[in-house]
């Protein structure tokens, strides 16, 4: 198994994506590090991959906009495994309104989540793998790292955000063959995006049925949503993948929703 006693530290990884993507990548033979606000949730998929995997893995409690926090866990890791090989920063929350009624804090809160929270986690990590020569950042996009929809200013501006990001870090990491990515998913039906069914119904003043239908799933080839198996078979690929060829890309994982 090439993720075999690598160590991964992971963000929003208590629940949906990260969760799934936590689960794939230690039964692939990678030590995890869960980083979640919620400890409790953290703690139990801790416990669970501990059960599956006969191997230890770490919890915390982290809110990825508090450098101190951040850089806590991160150190903690590494004193714990011995190594950090591999950043998945997913973190992420959702905020349903449009622009014009959009509130500053709002505006402010999902931004720095997304993307201080990648910044934050990026340079606690490179810390280790710049002098280790060796290493992967992997960001949590979406589609709409490509395009736009209503009500989501925020969300969007996010994560078109992580796109240059990502780039930046794959052009000053290669030196030290350390590469990034960003994964880039449809809507997967977390609770994330269930929330939004009803929200955006309300907005769009259409049935839940009809937001599937015709506002998420649209423009799939298939009409189904984007799996949690779909994203953590990526994620542990690009975790597992060796050399820069790949360094610096976008890989959409949406059932044909938005094609390069």
């Amino acid at each position: 198994m090439k993720l075999k006693n690598k160590t991964i530290y992971i963000t929003g990884a208590a629940s949906g994506i990260g969760k799934s993507i936590a689960e794939s990548c230690a039964e692939a033979g990678a030590n995890v590090a869960i980083a979640d606000l919620n400890i409790q949730e953290a703690q139990k998929v801790a416990s669970e991959l501990m059960k599956k995997t006969q191997k230890e893995h770490l919890a915390f409690q982290v809110d990825v906009t508090k450098e101190v926090e951040v850089n806590r866990s991160i150190d903690e890791t590494v004193k714990k495994f011995g190594r950090l090989d591999i950043l998945i920063s997913n973190a992420g929350i959702q905020t349903i309104a449009p622009v014009h009624e959009l509130e500053l804090a709002q505006w402010q809160k999902m931004l720095s989540i997304h993307l201080d929270g990648a910044f934050l986690t990026t340079k606690a990590c490179l810390k280790y793998m710049y002098p280790a020569r060796s290493g992967k950042i992997i960001y949590v996009g979406s589609v709409h790292s490509k395009l736009a929809s209503k009500l989501k200013a925020p969300y969007v501006t996010a994560k078109h955000g992580l796109i240059g990001l990502n780039k930046v870090v794959a052009q000053e990491a290669a030196q030290y063959n350390v590469s990034s990515h960003v994964i880039c998913p449809g809507f997967v039906k977390t609770p994330l995006v269930e929330k939004q069914i009803p929200e955006q119904a309300k907005e769009l003043n259409m049935s839940e049925e009809d937001v599937i239908k015709k506002i998420m799933l649209k423009d799939t080839v298939d009409g189904e949503f984007t799996s949690l198996k779909d994203l953590a078979d990526c994620a542990v690929f690009l975790a597992g993948f060796d050399g820069l060829a790949l360094t610096g890309q976008s890989f959409i994982v949406s059932h044909g929703w938005y094609m390069e």
